[in-house]
């Protein structure tokens, strides 16, 4: 029976570098492969746009979700929630273990952005219940924000078994740092950075970060490791840091 959980979440920039200057899936690919995660969440994931397919030579045609999973997680959903005459981007989960359900909410608060809560469940050697995985890209507005939090509580409280093993991450927008704490209590929840540090995690800007916007909420999981990584590379991969934790089953 695998004890043991290894997460990362990462918002990468719709898989270019700041103000798009640079093709940086390939950078992003070997990084992730380099930490040997078994379950990774993913936001700004641009599965298609036609001008930058024709800018960027090394553009995948199949996709970023399948680019970025190849040879590393046999199992991969992404949901898009931005649709637009040039192309679509939205979350996605990879995946080492078989992805047995699969759920895409629409949490946007307003028109002028469209955010998306993406739900998996996966069956995890030994464990008695599915593992449930929640993907989240929140909005910018603090208003919005609210609304989108007391959304997908809602709907955990609706669709996830108290006692089943629950991992929430992704880009929360947080700035003021008070949306999750009620989100948190509300569930039951406990940010990985926040009970194994003391602090949540700096994440933006990826090469100097000062924001603590990613998060990685958990419910049934005893927290081992957590860890930021970024710094002067991250020019070439994304404007936010990734978050990786080591997750033991409680």
């Amino acid at each position: 029976m695998q004890n043991t959980l290894r997460v990362a979440t990462f918002n990468i920039h719709k898989g270019v570098t700041h103000f798009s200057a640079r093709f940086s899936l390939e950078n992003q690919r070997e990084l992730l492969r380099t930490l040997e995660v078994d379950l990774v969440f993913l936001q700004e994931v641009r599965d298609a746009h036609l001008p930058h397919s024709k800018r960027f030579g090394a553009w995948p045609t199949s996709g970023q979700t399948e680019y970025l999973a190849k040879e590393g997680w046999d199992q991969y959903v992404y949901a898009k929630n931005a649709v637009y005459p040039a192309g679509h981007h939205g979350n996605a989960i990879l995946s080492k273990f078989p992805i047995i359900k699969t759920h895409n909410v629409n949490i946007s608060a307003h028109t002028s952005e469209h955010r998306g809560m993406l739900h998996c469940e996966l069956e995890v050697p030994g464990w008695d219940k599915p593992l449930h995985a929640i993907c989240l890209h929140l909005g910018l507005f603090a208003h919005w924000r609210r609304q989108q939090l007391l959304t997908v509580a809602t709907y955990i409280e609706k669709h996830v078994p108290h006692t089943a093993p629950l991992v929430i991450a992704g880009d929360f927008n947080d700035w003021n740092m008070r949306g999750g704490k009620v989100f948190s209590a509300r569930l039951h929840l406990h940010e990985v950075f926040e009970r194994h540090t003391g602090k949540l995690a700096k994440s933006f800007p990826s090469w100097l970060p000062v924001l603590r916007l990613d998060r990685i909420y958990v419910r049934g999981f005893d927290i081992q490791h957590a860890e930021v990584h970024s710094g002067s590379r991250f020019l070439k991969l994304s404007d936010h840091a990734m978050l990786t934790t080591t997750l033991v089953r409680s």
